[in-house]
């Protein structure tokens, strides 16, 4: 039988505020255990809880970065279940009255095409506790450093149909959060984890199968490979004649594997009802039109700009914009290249990625700055350096030995321009050669070239990879026709 996947996310960022949702405790990661949990994160008796305006105003601007309604009224829910990580024994969440709903958003296929991925709604809520268990023997610790810290949640349409998709989906979400500075984006500290729904049903059938939810997923890596784990475990289970339960599971990256976490909640479950403690949020037309007014240049806006301004092709383009600081990045860089933007774009993407995916780097700590970068372009381009010796600059850029003027003169790494210099070059090798001149003037154009890119490394080979590479080759080529 033919199977198609429904995969749905709910994505959970953390928006950048400086202190709780509810309360005044700090936010900062990393902090001792317990410093920053306060009597109402703790749900102390006789404490009450004070929205902070500031996740209202995040939560909004990104229902419009996603084209979403946001409604003049939404309400604040007690979602009721007790673990040791949430003490009051419920969640402050929002239900029937979301803040953001009905948006979407397009994402890019790999096969170039566009899709549509509708977002349900996103609802504000606080984050618990986090339970550890290293260190505690048969006990487990409990850090409510956590616990209020506001959170987003964005609940996608089962619109998604493979792994690859839903990855394409919450990487196009981590983009919006950052460019609206929402959210850091950061995943390793779980500043945006997501849940993964994934069901599967025969190709063609438009009632849905039994899903199983994946936790707590903190990187694209393992959301792929979690969902593409889950598919197969599904899809055996009905060959084999048994049937998929609807449950929480959680996936080990070291084993690849999903496992039985808690059979899962429904809603009625959850006990949901309006928090007693909180009134209704009403949001006026005037406030969602302040907020849009502040709203930044957009990954898609953006990368249609890099296409109309800079003559970038659609590809680059949508890498450049994937990254917010990867696009500051670049503008930057250009202006200190005199506008090469397409040699700025093909550094960026080329050695400096590969250098900091070396290196486990963000393009923010590259020692490179893009002053230094444009500088090191425009050597290229006025013909001081070639590419190959703009190479060896960049690496001694990254290595902290100073701008590309000042290395090119430590180093006497100045391209041998003069053509009297480079004929001489280009004499000698003939000279040394006449196997290879004779079999050059003997083959077919196809084999010539190959032979052009022999004569070419002996040249560079005797100038130390100084001589300009276009003369040479101008050069060769007249020689080798009348030699």
């Amino acid at each position: 039988m033919e199977w198609e996947t429904v995969i749905g996310l709910e994505i959970h960022a953390q928006l950048a505020t400086r202190s709780k949702i509810f309360s005044g405790a700090a936010t900062v990661y990393g902090a001792e255990a317990n410093v920053q949990a306060c009597a109402v994160d703790l749900g102390l008796p006789g404490v009450l809880p004070v929205l902070n305006a500031k996740v209202v105003e995040m939560a909004i601007r990104f229902g419009l970065a996603v084209n979403a309604e946001i409604p003049s009224r939404s309400v604040f829910a007690r979602k009721n279940y007790f673990y040791p990580d949430l003490p009051k024994g419920y969640q402050i969440s929002q239900y029937e009255h979301p803040i953001v709903s009905k948006g979407r958003i397009d994402i890019k296929l790999e096969d170039g095409s566009t899709k549509t991925i509708g977002i349900t709604r996103a609802h504000l809520e606080e984050d618990a506790g986090k339970s550890v268990h290293e260190g505690f023997g048969n006990f487990t610790g409990i850090d409510l450093n956590r616990a209020g810290t506001p959170l987003i949640e964005i609940v996608s349409e089962p619109d998604m149909r493979s792994a690859k998709e839903a990855v394409a989906y919450m990487k196009k979400i981590h983009s919006i959060v950052r460019y609206l500075e929402i959210c850091d984006g950061n995943m390793q500290e779980g500043s945006f984890r997501c849940d993964a729904n994934v069901s599967i049903r025969p190709k063609g059938q438009k009632e849905f199968g039994t899903r199983s939810e994946l936790k707590n997923l903190n990187s694209f890596k393992f959301v792929e490979l979690a969902i593409n784990h889950e598919v197969e475990r599904q899809i055996d289970i009905l060959e084999s004649g048994g049937k998929v339960i609807q449950e929480t599971r959680l996936y080990d990256p070291n084993k690849n594997e999903t496992r039985s976490m808690r059979s899962k909640e429904e809603a009625n479950d959850y006990r949901y009802f309006p928090d007693p403690d909180l009134l209704p949020v009403e949001i006026d037309k005037e406030t969602i039109e302040r907020i849009r007014s502040t709203l930044p240049e957009l990954p898609d806006a953006k990368k249609q700009r890099f296409m109309d301004e800079y003559r970038l092709s659609e590809y680059d383009s949508e890498i450049l914009t994937a990254n917010k600081d990867m696009a500051a990045y670049f503008e930057k860089a250009i202006q200190s290249a005199d506008g090469e933007a397409k040699l700025c774009a093909n550094w960026i993407m080329g050695d400096l990625s590969a250098v900091l995916n070396r290196e486990n780097r963000d393009i923010m700590e590259s020692p490179v700055t893009p002053e230094m970068l444009g500088g090191l372009i425009l050597r290229i381009k006025d013909n001081t350096i070639s590419s190959k010796i703009a190479k060896e600059i960049f690496e001694a850029m990254w290595d902290g030995e100073g701008d590309a003027g000042t290395i090119i003169e430590k180093k006497g790494l100045r391209q041998v321009t003069d053509a009297g210099a480079i004929e001489k070059l280009v004499d000698e090798v003939i000279v040394e050669s006449p196997a290879q001149v004779e079999q050059y003037q003997n083959s077919t154009p196809e084999k010539q070239g190959k032979l052009i890119g022999y004569f070419v490394g002996q040249i560079m080979k005797k100038s130390q990879g100084k001589a300009n590479p276009e003369q040479v080759n101008e050069l060769l080529i007249n020689k080798l026709k009348t030699d």
